[in-house]
């Protein structure tokens, strides 16, 4: 039996492995340490439950528009008016099964074999793999550290070529936390909109940011590079709404459109229960985002000062969503037992097996000198992960 080419060509997530041995120690009996969840440990709102709950009650169970409830498509545009200075119609919004599936339809919709996809280094993990899926080729385009791991205009003008079709843009990011400035999103605007490119805009974490940092969408910064630009956000990450799966994008009509098209053949809507909840979260208090973001801030500066507390270890402070992202290179070239540690995902091999602590190796976001620690736990899980990597460390030879 053969798989397709398309099926053939996705690569298995770097992150399976590790995972795997996780749950399997686990099963044996481990207490296993997890740096690597990518989710909220807080529950979803009482008031948001309650919108499902009562949905539910008055028979919200039957399919609803493709591209959502038009109740939640005005909240949504309501939303983007409030917090981030850009008008929409609710033609202009798709909702879908999770921003993730938003992601992938604006991919599908926009990009097509022999373009390329300009892809910032460190990414998200699934960026690359969904510009393949549309047959398109991903350029990565590596950053540095010295920059806030962001892309600079001059950078996004070097990777430009006559095949450049779209710039996958993620402020805050995921794994970096770093945030992009209204002055910096106008300079990548100004080259994008030069080039007549798109840019898809991945701001799923704009309500997880500290230290008075504010969170710019780049469409918002004029008619031109609006009408070039698809926004992507959810309720995933804001309110503690993973299991939900409700995430949406806002763009042109026409793409809109074709969105909403593509999503008709695949899931068809997204779930109506869930799409109550997601009304009842943009309308809704706003108290519990801000103690989550109060909780990640706690946590965030902790595991800071202890990730950089352990000699050699470099991590830069995120500005954003719940992650950290230290450069572990200079730990190669160490011994753990008859092995020599060569790369972050040794790193994470040894700091799984011997401190029983998951970590996602930077191979996972396109460096492999970094390890991604995510914070989305409790603090009393964080010090004793933290305790048993200083010790683990500390063993190397």
């Amino acid at each position: 039996m053969k798989l397709s080419g398309r099926a053939r060509g996705i690569s298995p997530s770097p992150t399976l492995s590790v995972d795997a041995r996780a749950k399997e120690l686990a099963a044996a009996g481990e207490r296993i340490i997890n740096f690597g969840v990518g989710e909220p440990d807080f529950d979803t709102p009482e008031h948001i439950k309650a919108a499902a709950a009562e949905a539910m009650a008055r028979g919200m169970t039957k399919y609803t528009a493709v591209a959502g409830t038009l109740e939640l498509r005005q909240a949504i545009c309501r939303k983007f008016a409030r917090d981030n200075d850009l008008t929409y119609r609710p033609d202009e919004i798709v909702v879908s099964c999770g921003a993730k599936h938003s992601l992938y339809n604006a991919v599908q919709v926009l990009a097509e074999p022999g373009d390329e996809v300009i892809v910032p280094a460190p990414y998200w993990v699934s960026y690359l793999e969904q510009v393949k899926l549309a047959g398109a080729e991903p350029v990565v385009v590596k950053t540095r550290a010295e920059n806030g791991y962001k892309l600079i205009p001059e950078e996004l003008s070097g990777s430009l070529t006559p095949r450049s079709r779209l710039l996958i843009l993620n402020s805050p990011s995921n794994p970096t936390g770093s945030i992009y400035t209204k002055e910096e999103l106008a300079a990548i605007a100004e080259v994008a909109v030069r080039a007549g490119i798109w840019v898809l805009s991945d701001e799923v974490y704009e309500k997880l940011i500290y230290d008075g940092a504010a969170h710019f969408s780049i469409a918002s910064l004029g008619p031109e590079i609006k009408q070039q630009t698809v926004v992507v956000n959810g309720v995933s990450k804001s309110y503690a709404m993973t299991g939900w799966r409700i995430g949406y994008a806002a763009a042109p009509a026409p793409v809109a459109k074709a969105m909403a098209d593509l999503q008709s053949h695949s899931t068809s809507n997204p779930t109506s229960i869930a799409q109550a909840a997601a009304v009842a979260a943009l309308n809704g208090p706003q108290e519990a985002v801000a103690e989550m973001r109060s909780a990640f801030a706690a946590r965030r500066t902790y595991i800071l000062e202890r990730l950089n507390g352990i000699p050699g270890i470099n991590c830069p402070t995120p500005a954003g969503a719940f992650y950290a992202f230290p450069d572990v290179s200079a730990y190669f070239g160490r011994r753990w037992g008859e092995k020599t540690i060569s790369s972050a995902s040794d790193l994470a091999a040894f700091l799984l097996e011997e401190a029983k602590v998951a970590v996602v190796p930077g191979i996972a976001f396109g460096n492999d000198r970094c390890l991604r620690f995510s914070y989305a736990a409790s603090l009393e899980e964080i010090a004793e992960g933290m305790d048993r990597i200083a010790a683990a460390f500390g063993s190397l030879r």
